[in-house]
Protein backbone atom coordinates (compact mmCIF):
# COMPACT_ATOMS: atom_id res chain seq x y z
CA UNK A 1 0.00 0.00 0.00
CA UNK A 2 3.03 2.66 0.48
CA UNK A 3 4.65 1.34 -2.64
CA UNK A 4 1.47 2.21 -4.40
CA UNK A 5 0.96 5.60 -2.45
CA UNK A 6 4.14 6.40 -2.90
CA UNK A 7 4.15 5.88 -6.92
CA UNK A 8 0.96 7.55 -7.13
CA UNK A 9 2.69 10.48 -5.67
CA UNK A 10 5.26 10.42 -7.90
CA UNK A 11 3.07 9.86 -10.68
CA UNK A 12 1.29 13.26 -9.99
CA UNK A 13 4.42 15.39 -9.43
CA UNK A 14 5.37 14.53 -12.91
CA UNK A 15 2.17 15.84 -14.30
CA UNK A 16 2.53 19.17 -11.87
CA UNK A 17 3.76 22.06 -14.09
CA UNK A 18 7.18 23.08 -13.35
CA UNK A 19 8.84 26.24 -13.78
CA UNK A 20 12.29 27.28 -13.52
CA UNK A 21 10.88 30.90 -14.29
CA UNK A 22 8.62 32.96 -12.55
CA UNK A 23 5.47 31.87 -14.01
CA UNK A 24 4.34 29.38 -11.49
CA UNK A 25 5.46 32.55 -8.62
CA UNK A 26 2.25 34.06 -7.32
CA UNK A 27 4.09 37.29 -6.19
CA UNK A 28 5.86 37.67 -9.64
CA UNK A 29 1.99 37.10 -10.92
CA UNK A 30 1.03 39.60 -8.69
CA UNK A 31 3.72 42.29 -9.03
CA UNK A 32 3.01 41.72 -13.20
CA UNK A 33 -0.46 42.17 -12.79
CA UNK A 34 0.43 45.71 -11.40
CA UNK A 35 3.05 46.78 -13.72
CA UNK A 36 0.28 46.00 -16.60
CA UNK A 37 -2.17 48.10 -14.51
CA UNK A 38 0.02 51.13 -13.85
CA UNK A 39 0.68 50.89 -17.93
CA UNK A 40 4.54 50.22 -16.92
CA UNK A 41 4.36 47.51 -20.17
CA UNK A 42 1.95 45.58 -21.69
CA UNK A 43 0.72 42.41 -20.42
CA UNK A 44 2.66 40.27 -23.34
CA UNK A 45 5.53 41.79 -22.83
CA UNK A 46 5.57 41.34 -18.98
CA UNK A 47 4.47 37.90 -19.73
CA UNK A 48 7.14 37.22 -22.36
CA UNK A 49 9.98 38.82 -19.75
CA UNK A 50 8.83 37.17 -16.85
CA UNK A 51 8.34 33.23 -18.57
CA UNK A 52 11.86 34.00 -19.08
CA UNK A 53 13.34 35.24 -15.75
CA UNK A 54 15.06 32.53 -13.82
CA UNK A 55 15.11 31.92 -9.64
CA UNK A 56 19.21 32.27 -9.62
CA UNK A 57 20.80 30.13 -6.23
CA UNK A 58 24.23 31.75 -6.96
CA UNK A 59 22.77 35.16 -6.41
CA UNK A 60 21.30 34.24 -3.63
CA UNK A 61 24.66 32.70 -2.26
CA UNK A 62 26.12 36.02 -2.89
CA UNK A 63 24.36 38.34 -1.35
CA UNK A 64 24.23 36.16 1.61
CA UNK A 65 28.31 36.79 2.13
CA UNK A 66 28.88 40.76 0.87
CA UNK A 67 32.38 41.22 1.76
CA UNK A 68 31.93 43.94 3.71
CA UNK A 69 30.48 42.03 6.42
CA UNK A 70 32.79 38.70 6.02
CA UNK A 71 36.20 40.54 5.64
CA UNK A 72 38.89 42.88 8.15
CA UNK A 73 39.80 46.07 6.56
CA UNK A 74 43.57 44.54 6.51
CA UNK A 75 41.67 41.70 4.07
CA UNK A 76 39.39 43.99 2.32
CA UNK A 77 42.01 46.55 1.45
CA UNK A 78 44.17 43.90 -0.52
CA UNK A 79 40.96 43.51 -2.82
CA UNK A 80 40.74 47.43 -4.06
CA UNK A 81 44.48 48.94 -3.15
CA UNK A 82 46.23 46.62 -5.58
CA UNK A 83 49.44 47.61 -7.50
CA UNK A 84 47.13 46.69 -11.18
CA UNK A 85 43.98 48.79 -9.62
CA UNK A 86 46.21 52.02 -9.03
CA UNK A 87 48.09 51.54 -13.03
CA UNK A 88 44.69 50.98 -14.86
CA UNK A 89 43.63 53.80 -12.79
CA UNK A 90 46.07 56.16 -14.37
CA UNK A 91 46.13 54.83 -17.35
CA UNK A 92 41.86 55.28 -17.52
CA UNK A 93 42.20 58.98 -16.21
CA UNK A 94 44.73 59.54 -18.98
CA UNK A 95 42.60 58.41 -21.93
CA UNK A 96 39.56 59.97 -20.51
CA UNK A 97 41.62 63.21 -19.10
CA UNK A 98 39.33 65.65 -20.55
CA UNK A 99 35.89 64.28 -19.56
CA UNK A 100 37.42 64.05 -15.88
CA UNK A 101 38.53 67.47 -16.06
CA UNK A 102 35.10 68.32 -17.32
CA UNK A 103 33.19 66.62 -14.75
CA UNK A 104 35.25 67.80 -11.54
CA UNK A 105 35.17 71.34 -13.13
CA UNK A 106 30.84 71.22 -13.38
CA UNK A 107 30.17 69.16 -10.43
CA UNK A 108 33.03 69.52 -7.59
CA UNK A 109 34.32 66.39 -7.22
CA UNK A 110 37.49 65.47 -7.67
CA UNK A 111 39.09 63.24 -10.82
CA UNK A 112 40.90 60.58 -8.71
CA UNK A 113 37.57 60.14 -6.93
CA UNK A 114 35.21 59.59 -10.03
CA UNK A 115 38.37 57.25 -11.12
CA UNK A 116 38.58 55.21 -7.89
CA UNK A 117 34.85 54.86 -7.64
CA UNK A 118 34.74 53.10 -11.37
CA UNK A 119 38.02 50.90 -10.89
CA UNK A 120 36.69 49.89 -7.10
CA UNK A 121 33.01 48.66 -8.85
CA UNK A 122 34.08 47.51 -12.33
CA UNK A 123 37.89 47.58 -12.66
CA UNK A 124 37.27 50.59 -15.26
CA UNK A 125 34.85 48.78 -16.77
CA UNK A 126 36.26 45.43 -17.15
CA UNK A 127 33.90 43.57 -15.14
CA UNK A 128 30.68 45.01 -15.43
CA UNK A 129 28.71 41.93 -14.00
CA UNK A 130 27.38 38.28 -16.08
CA UNK A 131 24.31 38.29 -14.62
CA UNK A 132 21.09 39.55 -16.46
CA UNK A 133 19.87 41.96 -14.51
CA UNK A 134 15.85 40.80 -14.60
CA UNK A 135 17.14 37.43 -13.16
CA UNK A 136 19.02 39.31 -10.46
CA UNK A 137 15.88 41.70 -9.69
CA UNK A 138 13.67 39.26 -9.71
CA UNK A 139 15.45 36.43 -7.81
CA UNK A 140 16.16 39.14 -5.10
CA UNK A 141 12.05 40.52 -5.44
CA UNK A 142 10.53 37.41 -5.39
CA UNK A 143 12.59 34.47 -3.31
CA UNK A 144 14.70 36.78 -0.86
CA UNK A 145 12.60 38.41 2.16
CA UNK A 146 14.73 40.10 3.82
CA UNK A 147 15.30 43.18 1.06
CA UNK A 148 12.39 41.76 -1.02
CA UNK A 149 10.15 45.24 -0.55
CA UNK A 150 13.64 46.92 -2.06
CA UNK A 151 14.56 44.87 -4.93
CA UNK A 152 11.02 45.16 -5.93
CA UNK A 153 11.24 48.50 -5.85
CA UNK A 154 14.29 48.25 -8.00
CA UNK A 155 12.37 46.15 -10.29
CA UNK A 156 9.60 48.67 -10.82
CA UNK A 157 12.49 51.53 -11.87
CA UNK A 158 14.39 48.72 -14.20
CA UNK A 159 11.26 48.30 -16.41
CA UNK A 160 10.84 52.06 -16.26
CA UNK A 161 14.31 53.16 -17.59
CA UNK A 162 13.91 50.15 -19.76
CA UNK A 163 10.95 51.67 -21.29
CA UNK A 164 12.51 55.57 -21.28
CA UNK A 165 15.79 54.42 -22.86
CA UNK A 166 14.50 51.46 -25.00
CA UNK A 167 16.63 49.05 -24.10
CA UNK A 168 15.48 45.34 -23.88
CA UNK A 169 14.80 44.63 -19.84
CA UNK A 170 16.09 40.63 -21.50
CA UNK A 171 19.76 41.75 -22.66
CA UNK A 172 21.01 44.11 -19.64
CA UNK A 173 23.84 42.85 -17.48
CA UNK A 174 25.16 43.44 -14.02
CA UNK A 175 25.69 42.59 -10.82
CA UNK A 176 24.30 40.16 -8.17
CA UNK A 177 22.03 42.84 -7.06
CA UNK A 178 21.24 44.10 -10.41
CA UNK A 179 23.51 47.10 -10.39
CA UNK A 180 24.31 48.29 -14.14
CA UNK A 181 27.65 49.79 -15.92
CA UNK A 182 30.87 50.85 -14.97
CA UNK A 183 29.82 52.68 -12.07
CA UNK A 184 27.21 49.98 -10.81
CA UNK A 185 23.84 51.76 -10.56
CA UNK A 186 20.77 50.41 -9.32
CA UNK A 187 17.60 51.71 -11.18
CA UNK A 188 16.63 53.91 -9.52
CA UNK A 189 20.36 55.25 -8.84
CA UNK A 190 19.96 55.50 -12.93
CA UNK A 191 16.93 57.27 -13.09
CA UNK A 192 17.71 59.51 -10.61
CA UNK A 193 21.29 60.44 -11.35
CA UNK A 194 22.79 58.99 -14.70
CA UNK A 195 23.42 61.86 -16.80
CA UNK A 196 24.33 62.41 -20.80
CA UNK A 197 27.71 63.72 -20.59
CA UNK A 198 28.30 63.94 -24.38
CA UNK A 199 25.04 65.19 -25.62
CA UNK A 200 24.09 62.44 -27.53
CA UNK A 201 19.89 62.34 -25.90
CA UNK A 202 20.84 59.14 -24.29
CA UNK A 203 22.02 58.78 -20.89
CA UNK A 204 24.15 55.12 -21.51
CA UNK A 205 26.32 53.95 -18.54
CA UNK A 206 26.86 50.62 -20.03
CA UNK A 207 28.91 51.12 -22.93
CA UNK A 208 29.86 54.78 -22.82
CA UNK A 209 32.60 56.10 -20.23
CA UNK A 210 31.78 59.36 -20.81
CA UNK A 211 28.25 59.14 -19.81
CA UNK A 212 29.69 57.04 -17.08
CA UNK A 213 31.88 59.70 -15.43
CA UNK A 214 29.62 62.32 -15.94
CA UNK A 215 26.78 60.21 -14.07
CA UNK A 216 29.20 58.98 -11.00
CA UNK A 217 30.46 62.53 -10.47
CA UNK A 218 26.88 63.62 -10.30
CA UNK A 219 25.73 60.91 -7.94
CA UNK A 220 28.52 62.24 -5.25
CA UNK A 221 27.64 65.91 -5.88
CA UNK A 222 23.55 65.54 -5.13
CA UNK A 223 24.21 63.24 -2.27
CA UNK A 224 26.15 66.63 -1.19
CA UNK A 225 30.15 66.65 -1.69
CA UNK A 226 31.74 69.28 -0.99
CA UNK A 227 34.42 70.54 -2.87
CA UNK A 228 37.85 71.11 -1.35
CA UNK A 229 36.98 69.27 1.78
CA UNK A 230 38.83 66.87 3.55
CA UNK A 231 37.32 63.38 3.26
CA UNK A 232 38.42 60.49 5.94
CA UNK A 233 42.14 61.21 8.20
CA UNK A 234 43.58 59.06 10.89
CA UNK A 235 43.34 60.10 14.47
CA UNK A 236 45.66 59.76 17.50
CA UNK A 237 43.93 58.30 20.98
CA UNK A 238 44.16 58.57 24.46
CA UNK A 239 44.80 56.25 26.99
CA UNK A 240 41.45 56.90 28.75
CA UNK A 241 39.58 57.63 24.71
CA UNK A 242 35.49 57.09 24.92
CA UNK A 243 34.95 53.98 23.11
CA UNK A 244 31.58 54.35 23.26
CA UNK A 245 31.44 57.00 19.87
CA UNK A 246 32.98 54.85 17.35
CA UNK A 247 31.20 53.13 14.77
CA UNK A 248 28.11 54.48 15.88
CA UNK A 249 27.01 55.99 12.98
CA UNK A 250 28.28 56.64 8.97
CA UNK A 251 26.57 59.72 9.13
CA UNK A 252 28.86 62.88 10.73
CA UNK A 253 27.70 63.04 14.73
CA UNK A 254 30.17 65.04 16.65
CA UNK A 255 32.70 67.65 15.79
CA UNK A 256 36.47 67.93 16.09
CA UNK A 257 36.08 69.81 18.73
CA UNK A 258 34.15 67.31 20.73
CA UNK A 259 36.24 64.59 19.00
CA UNK A 260 39.13 65.93 20.59
CA UNK A 261 36.99 66.21 24.13
CA UNK A 262 36.53 62.33 24.24
CA UNK A 263 40.11 61.81 23.58
CA UNK A 264 40.11 61.78 19.44
CA UNK A 265 42.66 64.08 17.31
CA UNK A 266 42.40 64.13 14.18
CA UNK A 267 46.65 64.02 12.53
CA UNK A 268 46.15 67.05 10.28
CA UNK A 269 44.43 70.22 11.61
CA UNK A 270 40.17 70.89 11.36
CA UNK A 271 37.94 72.98 11.92
CA UNK A 272 36.52 73.23 15.75
CA UNK A 273 33.22 72.37 14.05
CA UNK A 274 33.79 70.40 11.58
CA UNK A 275 31.37 67.50 11.37
CA UNK A 276 32.62 63.87 12.23
CA UNK A 277 32.23 60.64 12.42
CA UNK A 278 34.81 58.36 14.22
CA UNK A 279 35.06 54.54 13.80
CA UNK A 280 38.08 51.95 14.28
CA UNK A 281 38.86 49.25 11.81
CA UNK A 282 40.93 46.21 12.35
CA UNK A 283 44.02 47.15 10.01
CA UNK A 284 47.25 45.08 8.90
CA UNK A 285 49.36 46.36 12.04
CA UNK A 286 45.96 46.32 14.13
CA UNK A 287 43.52 48.49 15.12
CA UNK A 288 43.21 51.54 13.10
CA UNK A 289 41.22 54.73 14.40
CA UNK A 290 39.89 57.29 11.76
CA UNK A 291 37.71 60.51 11.12
CA UNK A 292 34.85 61.08 8.50
CA UNK A 293 33.97 63.72 7.11
CA UNK A 294 30.64 65.14 5.05
CA UNK A 295 32.55 63.93 1.82
CA UNK A 296 33.17 60.99 3.48
CA UNK A 297 29.67 60.10 4.18
CA UNK A 298 28.77 60.85 0.51
CA UNK A 299 31.03 57.82 -0.47
CA UNK A 300 29.21 55.57 1.88
CA UNK A 301 25.86 56.62 0.15
CA UNK A 302 27.20 54.79 -2.87
CA UNK A 303 28.05 51.98 -0.71
CA UNK A 304 26.83 51.78 3.15
CA UNK A 305 30.13 50.26 4.12
CA UNK A 306 33.04 52.13 6.38
CA UNK A 307 35.22 49.68 4.61
CA UNK A 308 34.28 50.89 1.20
CA UNK A 309 33.97 54.15 2.10
CA UNK A 310 37.91 53.96 3.06
CA UNK A 311 39.40 51.70 0.09
CA UNK A 312 38.14 53.98 -2.53
CA UNK A 313 39.81 57.07 -1.24
CA UNK A 314 42.75 55.44 -0.71
CA UNK A 315 42.32 54.41 -4.17
CA UNK A 316 41.68 57.71 -5.45
CA UNK A 317 45.05 59.22 -3.28
CA UNK A 318 47.03 56.26 -4.87
CA UNK A 319 45.89 57.41 -8.08
CA UNK A 320 46.53 61.01 -8.07
CA UNK A 321 49.76 60.59 -6.84
CA UNK A 322 50.66 58.36 -9.45
CA UNK A 323 48.92 60.19 -12.29
CA UNK A 324 50.32 63.49 -11.55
Amino acid sequence: MVKQLLSAALLAAAFQPSFADYRGNSEAQAFIKEMQAEKIATQADLDTWFASAKKQQSILDAIARPAEKALTWAEYAKIFLTADRINRGVDFWAEHSETLARAEQQFGVPASMIVAIIGVETRYGRNMGSYRVLDALSTLAFDYPPRAEFFRKELVHFLQLTKEQKQDPLALKGSYAGAMGYGQFMPSSFRNYAVDFDDDNIADIWANPVDAIGSVANYLAKHGWQAGKPVTLRVRVSDNFNESLLNTTLKPDTTTKAAKQAGFTPIEPLPADEPLTLYKLDGEHGAEFWAGTQNYYVITRYNRSRMYALAAYQLSQAIERKYK
